[in-house]
């Protein structure tokens, strides 16, 4: 029977990969910082499933889980991650440090156990979730959370490079709007005015096929990511350019480089 752990699976896109391979007999370890959340889910009872508590933030957890889990470790799927809307909120050190540990150090904790152990018993396949904000181009003013995702999309392309030799795969799964319990939440109750809105259910089929094909970067649904190719193609018209300042008589008022916001200099 073929064990798969995932990292993030109490939850949302998590917990339906979890349905999607506990149905196909498979013996699946999920992990989360709320196990309680499992409670009422139809599969929570299921023989094949086991459920441990666990913060992706904390790298020696991690490494625990990895190296323990299963008598061997077939499948490895991080969807763990955090979502601040960083355009709109500002981050005070705390939460831009957990963010940091969760979507990016967390990732990366959890790639490297996993290699480690399938190098050894010479098989696997891993597979991380970024987002469709890990294609958007760095801009000014563009979120954390993106650079994040982007963060994702560079790991999984490392280890892919990496693995490939010793024949396991590695892929970037890059969904659009799904309507998990967290993306309703974000919307006061009701995610169902976002664009190309996917179930659960659906996003995880898709998913899975290309977790089982080996898919270096599954984005998707095609309207989403065409539509962030396009909007990579709009001039970035918010950047100023670097032109030297022009002289001006010294009469002790504060110089200010040109399109530098008055609040960072003074």
């Amino acid at each position: 029977m073929a064990h798969v752990l995932i990292l993030g699976g109490t939850r949302g896109i998590g917990r339906a990969l979890a349905a999607r391979h506990l149905e196909r007999g498979c013996a699946v370890t999920v992990c989360g910082r709320h196990p309680e959340a499992l409670q009422g889910w139809p599969m929570a009872g299921h023989p094949a499933l086991r459920v441990l508590r666990l913060d992706i933030a904390d790298p020696a957890a991690v490494h625990a889980v990895v190296a323990e889990a299963g008598e061997t470790l077939d499948v490895l799927i991080v969807t763990a991650g955090q979502y601040f809307d960083t355009r709109d909120h500002a981050l005070d050190e705390a939460a831009t440090l957990h963010l940091l540990r969760t979507n990016v150090s967390g990732l990366a904790s959890a790639f490297e156990a996993g290699a480690r152990r399938m190098l050894a018993q010479g098989h696997g396949r891993m597979a991380a979730v970024s987002s469709m904000a890990g294609l958007l181009e760095d801009r000014p003013g563009a979120s954390v959370y993106g650079a994040t995702k982007r963060a994702v999309l560079a790991l999984c392309a490392t280890y892919r490079k990496a693995l490939a030799p010793f024949g396991i795969p590695v892929t970037a799964l890059v969904p659009g709007y799904v309507d998990t319990e967290r993306l309703r939440e974000l919307n006061g109750g009701d995610a169902s005015h976002k664009p190309f809105l996917m179930s659960e259910a659906s996003a995880a089929t898709r998913m899975l096929a290309a977790i089982d094909r080996g898919v270096a970067v599954d984005a998707f649904p095609w309207q989403m990511r065409v539509a962030v190719s396009l909007l990579n193609l709009v001039p970035r018209l918010s950047r100023v350019p670097e032109f030297p300042a022009p002289a001006a008589p010294d009469n002790g008022a504060v110089k200010r480089p040109i399109g530098v916001p008055r609040d960072t200099q003074e």
